[in-house]
């Protein structure tokens, strides 16, 4: 291509590096232009920060750092064109850097700029969607954050100067009862060998008891024994209904000699009974238990695994109250047999977090300390739920009169959690 001097009339040569041109009779020193701007290219883009507008001096250009202020900030290359989704293709003239010795940053000196140039300078466009593109990079940092997994927490370390705690056997000891839980557990369905008393019997008995217990003030640890006494009893012995109330008054004395400091005398239990039997049939009856269950009274209950979940749950005193709550309506509760004690514990747990909270809450501390997940709970808190619902109405009501007291923090009052039956059913 021949180059006429018509044809130049609208060009501007480059400086050279000594220092500048003659157009006319005007002089532009100093001046450089970048050929492969990419802004120039983009629609409706902010000019590029890269772009630096600096007055001339009279000695060498100052050198701009390639690393910027503002991380957001970038050179547009092509592969970061391509994560925003730009409608606008880059051509290879467009992503290709200037080659000169200034790397990314262009100094453009505004005071000599001639009015051709300035004409000659094409309108600068932008890049589409420009104000989307830190949204759509917080979104994608967002997707790429790792999950951090639930820390467990050493429900331990606050009682390692308390001897009674046994911090150093404790580990042990739950996985001795776990073994041994088992053998205190009885077959759900061992009334069928019955012939004088059915499950209503039973229900009524134990809602009776457990108003004996709390008139009496006893310990918790003496009424799941109580209860676990006579189940293995009725399970291996039977026995007419007139007899059944002995059996469950001798069960408690039996339980109260084991756990209680203070044992009622079988005077109280005579009273207690409006002088049904004598102090002969107490101590028969006493004998009997005995050597039917081998003299074997050392079983884990529910209460036994009850205070360790409780303290892997971190439990305040509402908690604590509403979990007994809704166990003790499970000691009444002829079905409820076919669950392990461990398992009983778990679920009341967790069925009293999920009504005090409002939601399912079962922490990775819990069901490491229980073993049980949240679904292996789900059928046995539906059923406790379903006890809280009805526990105000019917005949047996002991349970709910008891924990309506201000003893016990009204805590029957509470509602009971219902989006666990939806989803059980």
């Amino acid at each position: 291509m021949v180059i006429s001097d018509e044809n130049c009339t609208n060009l501007v040569r480059p400086t050279n590096v000594q220092g500048g041109v003659e157009m006319g009779n005007r002089k532009i020193g100093h001046n450089r232009r970048a050929l492969g701007v990419i802004n120039q290219s983009l629609i409706g883009a902010k000019p590029y920060p890269c772009v630096v507008n600096k007055r001339g001096f009279p000695g060498k250009h100052e050198i701009c750092e390639k690393k910027q202020a503002d991380p957001a900030h970038r050179p547009i290359t092509r592969k970061f064109a391509a994560q925003i989704g730009s409608t606008q293709q880059l051509s290879q003239e467009e992503i290709k850097k200037p080659s000169d010795s200034f790397g990314d940053c262009i100094f453009i000196d505004e005071e000599f700029k001639s009015p051709e140039d300035q004409a000659d300078q094409p309108e600068p466009m932008f890049l589409e969607q420009a104000e989307t593109m830190p949204n759509e990079a917080n979104v994608k940092e967002v997707e790429m954050e790792d999950i951090v997994e639930e820390p467990l927490v050493d429900i331990d370390s606050s009682d390692l100067k308390n001897p009674l705690a046994v911090v150093e056997y404790v580990e042990d000891l739950y996985t001795y009862y776990r073994k041994m839980e088992g053998f205190s557990c009885v077959p759900p369905d061992y009334l069928e060998q019955q012939f004088d008393i059915n499950e209503k019997m039973r229900a009524i008995l134990i809602d009776w008891l457990i108003e004996v217990h709390d008139k009496f003030e006893l310990l918790d640890e003496t009424l799941f024994l109580t209860v676990n006494l006579i189940d293995r009893f009725l399970s291996q012995q039977t026995v007419v209904r007139k007899k059944l109330q002995l059996v469950g008054l001798v069960a408690m004395l039996l339980a109260c000699k084991y756990e209680e400091v203070s044992v009622p005398v079988v005077g109280d239990l005579i009273l207690i009974s409006d002088k049904a039997y004598t102090r002969k049939e107490i101590l028969e009856m006493e004998s009997l238990i005995l050597n039917t269950l081998q003299f074997n009274m050392s079983v884990p209950t529910p209460y036994v695994f009850m205070k360790r979940f409780l303290k892997a749950a971190q439990s305040d005193k509402k908690l604590e109250l509403l979990s007994f709550f809704l166990i003790e309506l499970s000691l009444v509760e002829y079905e409820m047999l076919k669950f392990s004690p461990s398992l009983l514990a778990a679920s009341a747990v967790y069925a009293a977090q999920c009504t005090l909270y409002g939601f399912k809450q079962w922490s990775r501390t819990c069901e490491w300390h229980t073993n049980y997940s949240e679904d292996q709970l789900l059928e046995c808190t539906s059923l406790m739920v379903g006890f809280h619902q009805k526990a105000a109405a019917g005949k047996l009501t002991g349970v709910h009169r008891k924990f309506c007291t201000s003893k016990f923090g009204f805590i029957a009052n509470c509602e009971p959690a219902k989006f666990l039956l939806q989803t059980q059913l």
